[in-house]
């Protein structure tokens, strides 16, 4: 009987464990044993200077001569790759580097609201080539607002007034270890749309 409990007990345990595994996130979108994870994206102010916010003109009027231009905005995010398992006995290997190859990138509004071409520019995917190897970590510029978002609702309406339209960029980076195993990580930027001031 005292065995027949243990067994019980074991099986009532790993149980436990494979439930626990099944409802983490993580682990269902990533087959790897590498985990991706991003430590920061950061945008750009009106001077140019890096800062933990985005602040996007809708529309550039050279102050020199008047004329118009419609300019995509850029960030930068931070990757890292760790070993999913930092005590294995196996250790780090080349098949455990990262090859990060899309984004996509998703509007809200502070409340919520995330209607595309209504309350937020319409979502986007876009290719990436980044290498980042496990133990380590990476930069990478991309584009987080294209131009042609700034000629659709709702960032044209901001290019005739002094509105200014809050929004949480949410951006989904997709890739594969060297093992071709898949992996996923996700970040966010605040952007604020306006037809600032060019000096």
């Amino acid at each position: 009987m005292k065995k027949e409990g243990l067994i019980l007990k074991g099986l009532a345990g790993l149980a436990a464990a494979l439930l626990l595994v099944s409802c983490n996130a993580l682990v269902r979108e990533s087959q790897s044993g590498t985990l991706l994870l991003v430590d920061s994206i950061t945008g750009t102010n009106l001077e140019g200077e890096e800062s933990d916010y985005l602040q996007s003109d809708v529309l550039f009027q050279d102050p020199s001569t008047g004329s118009e231009s419609i300019f995509a905005d850029s960030a930068v995010v931070t990757f890292r790759a760790e070993l999913l398992d930092p005590n294995s006995s196996m250790g780090p290997s080349v098949y455990n580097d990262i090859q990060v190859t899309r984004y996509v990138v998703t509007f809200s509004l502070p409340d919520g609201s995330n209607a595309e071409g209504q309350d937020v520019p319409y979502a986007f995917e876009g290719s990436m080539a980044a290498f980042v190897r496990v133990g380590s970590t990476r930069d990478v510029s991309f584009i987080i607002v294209r131009e042609v978002a700034k000629l659709e609702p709702p960032l044209v309406s901001l290019a005739d007034g002094g509105d200014v339209l809050e929004a949480i960029a949410t951006v989904d980076f997709y890739g594969k270890d060297m093992a071709g195993k898949t992996v996923k990580a996700s970040g966010k930027l605040t952007i604020f749309f306006a037809n600032y001031a060019n000096n």
